[in-house]
């Protein structure tokens, strides 16, 4: 089944798509083979998760994706095999990592991770019987789905509350690397900010640059580039940094009468940081779960989801969290930017 994007997605391509990081040490196997699921036909469905840097307890975008899983294992009976990527690792471990779930039958293969989109376009193409999927990137293949978000909307509605929230109009942003996907959420969280109090000031930093993407797996990072922002008089802080945000929240919870914005899960209700949530404002909620389960679920029918499609704040694709009631008494000015925001009033900026 081609299914077709509500919104184009291409513009998270770029050159991010090209980076790779992470290791596992594993080595390209080459494989003119093809892997065919027997789901849809009657046969269990086993399904394959590659995930970026993390894995599975990063306590954001990687645990996304795993309760996507975890539904796919409860409600359609699947199997489920988790690889996770290291730091260090090169473009032919990504391959292999892929190519050993194709081969092990598992349909669908789903990679987690822009960084995963080159080695996705050259295994997909080995392995035309199975189904890949490619979560936060665009493949032209034609049997993958490529399951991509509007970050930048939920970081908008992010920026309303910042605004509203900060008591001197001091916000900021620090986000895991320089890559144009996670400056979507900087572009979206900015213009939230500034259409909201035109008079407040939106720093943004950046963990780490170019090919070096320890910035979304070092809290330590995270932790210090919040404390510099704290010293600075910002009082509301929202990261976009996978693992290292879990510093920042921390830097943040430290401090009296700041707030922390959490990403891609609702950070005030993971086990590792709920010691933290009465800090936490909200969290820009990326529903990776959504895609993956759809996905799996296609396939086990026997219709596979491929094609491009993005899950925007229209269908709930992206989204605030309300835990802790943080947001109560500005949810109508938060409600009044997202109708906006559906309705085509504001158009939200992808850059900064």
């Amino acid at each position: 089944m081609r299914r077709v994007s509500k919104i184009t997605a291409a513009g998270i391509t770029a050159a991010a798509l090209a980076l790779t990081a992470t290791a596992c040490g594993e080595s390209s196997t080459e494989s003119n083979s093809s892997s065919t699921s027997s789901a849809g036909t009657g046969g269990k469905l086993k399904v394959g998760a590659a995930y970026d840097v993390g894995g599975r307890g990063d306590n954001s975008f990687n645990d996304s994706a795993a309760r996507g899983l975890d539904k796919a294992k409860a409600e359609l009976g699947a199997e489920v095999k988790e690889l996770t990527a290291k730091h260090g690792e090169t473009p032919a471990d990504r391959e292999a990592r892929l190519v050993s779930l194709a081969e092990g039958g598992y349909n669908p293969v789903i990679a987690v991770g822009f960084a995963y989109k080159d080695s996705v376009d050259k295994v997909a193409a080995k392995f035309p019987k199975t189904t890949f999927g490619l979560v936060d990137s665009v493949s032209e293949a034609k049997n993958v789905d490529s399951i991509v978000f509007t970050e930048e909307q939920g970081s908008y509605l992010a920026g309303v509350a910042a605004a509203l929230k900060s008591k001197d109009g001091k916000v900021g942003f620090i986000g895991g690397v320089d890559l144009p996907l996670i400056k979507k959420f900087a572009a979206g969280f900015e213009q939230g900010v500034k259409e909201t109090k035109p008079s407040a000031s939106v720093q943004i930093q950046y963990l780490t640059t170019g090919t070096d993407l320890s910035g979304f797996g070092s809290p330590d990072k995270g932790k210090h580039a919040a404390q510099g922002m704290l010293d600075k008089g910002i009082d509301v802080i929202y990261a976009a940094a996978g693992g290292s945000g879990a510093g920042a929240i921390e830097a943040v919870a430290a401090k009296k009468g700041t707030w922390a914005i959490g990403v891609d899960s609702d950070q005030a209700k993971d086990p590792a940081l709920s010691k933290y949530a009465a800090s936490i404002l909200t969290s820009v909620v990326k529903n990776v779960d959504t895609g993956v389960f759809e996905l799996s679920k296609s396939v086990k029918d026997g219709k596979p989801l491929v094609g491009v499609h993005t899950y925007s704040l229209a269908e709930n694709g992206v989204s605030l969290t309300t835990t802790g009631d943080h947001l109560k008494d500005i949810q109508a000015q938060l409600d009044a930017a997202k109708k906006k925001i559906v309705d085509g009033q504001i158009r939200v900026k992808t850059t900064i």
